[in-house]
């Protein structure tokens, strides 16, 4: 087998948590066709009891500790050196040692990276290298930037056009890059002077074993029949965003016409703001649970009210792969070609209200909705990811 270096930003597990989920399965795929050496930071003191699980999956691997707060002061050294802020944020000396030894003794014949930030580590190697760049990242700044206050949407902008430029020469200098939908490779090769040929792209999947209602599960909720969940990860600014706009915007016109109305916010980490809005009447936030699945069973409907986004949002998928009927924005299905399945995309609060109201008024019909899982099974499966990828690595 060949050996192959996997460089990612965050450690690639656990396999169902939110933007661990394609790296997760893009490794264990990789590791059927070689000997894989990984380099990941960790960024979570929690996730350190993950490393056994990755070291299983590996030939040999190294986590590097990276600490929020120090990193963010660390980044600003970036401002000096005209680079971006997210160049030094993921900067570690050891890391590229390691990096620079896993290469010289192990005769590395391929290279993946996933994140672009990544890329600095094996800049100066001639080697066979794919990118995975998922989303793209410079653009997703730039979105933050408009809707931020100065001097953050200075710093926003800055961080969009010096990321683009470092994503451009370490994308030339690759075999391949891929994203996570043809409209982010499409948007790349538009905002980067590079050969399309050079740029493609490889979807998200879903386990649809794993979400599914085989399972007998318990519901979260005190009986309540007209219950809106979101998921996600509640301290990534763009879900914070969501849920703030649906709480302020579009659940108070759902409170008016369905007094008895919940919306539950299920995800990890629930910044300060979030958690303010349980003070509004009708809202819960969860915090970590152990599992969403059961949130997602016994709800009416799932919202992804999502202003800022990119790619495709597993948390979409892992809702229509369940079954559920969903309201969205047309920024959270960009990537999904809806075609016959109850997903409804409204742009105005009082849209996306009129919707939501219509389906719960709607509760005494099928919560589950089999048009919704098959879709994700014949569009988003692993197996086919997978494949691809490899055939990409291998080209």
């Amino acid at each position: 087998m060949k050996n192959l270096l996997f460089l990612v930003h965050r450690i690639p597990y656990p396999p169902n948590k939110g933007d661990k989920i394609r790296s997760y399965n893009f490794l264990q795929g990789l590791t059927k066709n070689y000997k894989v050496h990984l380099a990941a930071f960790i960024d979570d003191a929690e996730d350190w009891q993950y490393v056994d699980k990755v070291e299983n999956l590996t030939t040999s691997c190294f986590f590097a500790n990276l600490n929020p707060s120090l990193a963010k002061l660390k980044s600003l050294s970036g401002i000096l050196t005209n680079k971006a802020l997210s160049m030094p944020y993921y900067h570690n000396n050891k890391l590229q040692q390691w990096v620079d030894k896993a290469i010289r003794e192990n005769k590395i014949e391929k290279i993946f990276i996933f994140s672009s930030v990544m890329a600095q580590y094996v800049e100066q190697y001639q080697a066979d290298c794919v990118i995975d760049f998922v989303d793209v990242d410079s653009d997703k700044w730039l979105q933050y930037s408009q809707k931020a206050k100065w001097p953050m949407n200075w710093v926003y902008k800055r961080e969009a056009k010096t990321l683009l430029e470092f994503d451009a020469k370490v994308a030339k200098l690759a075999k391949m890059n891929i994203f996570v939908s043809q409209e982010e490779s499409q948007l790349f090769t538009n905002l980067v002077d590079i050969d399309s040929k050079k740029v493609g792209f490889v979807n998200n999947g879903v386990d649809t074993k794993y979400f599914s209602t085989n399972e007998a599960y318990n519901t979260p909720y005190n009986g309540q029949e007209n219950i809106i969940v979101f998921t996600g990860a509640m301290d990534y600014w763009a879900n914070v965003d969501a849920v703030i706009w649906f709480a302020h915007k579009v659940f108070p016109i759902i409170k008016q016409q369905c007094s008895n109305a919940q919306f539950y916010i299920v995800g990890s980490k629930p910044a300060k703001e979030v958690l303010h809005l349980a003070s509004i009447e009708g809202v819960f936030v969860t915090g970590r649970v152990k599992d969403i699945r059961p949130y997602l069973r016994f709800s009416s409907v799932v919202v992804a009210p999502l202003l800022i986004a990119r790619g495709i949002q597993n948390k979409v998928l892992e809702a229509m792969a369940m079954g559920k009927k969903i309201v969205v924005t047309p920024q959270a299905i960009e990537g999904i070609k809806i075609v016959d399945q109850e997903v409804y995309i409204e742009k105005s609060a009082e849209a996306f209200a009129k919707q939501v109201l219509l389906l719960l008024d709607n509760t005494q019909t099928s919560l589950y909705v089999e048009e919704n899982r098959q879709f994700v099974q014949q569009h988003f499966s692993w197996d086919v990811s997978l494949k691809r990828l490899i055939d990409i690595i291998e080209q």
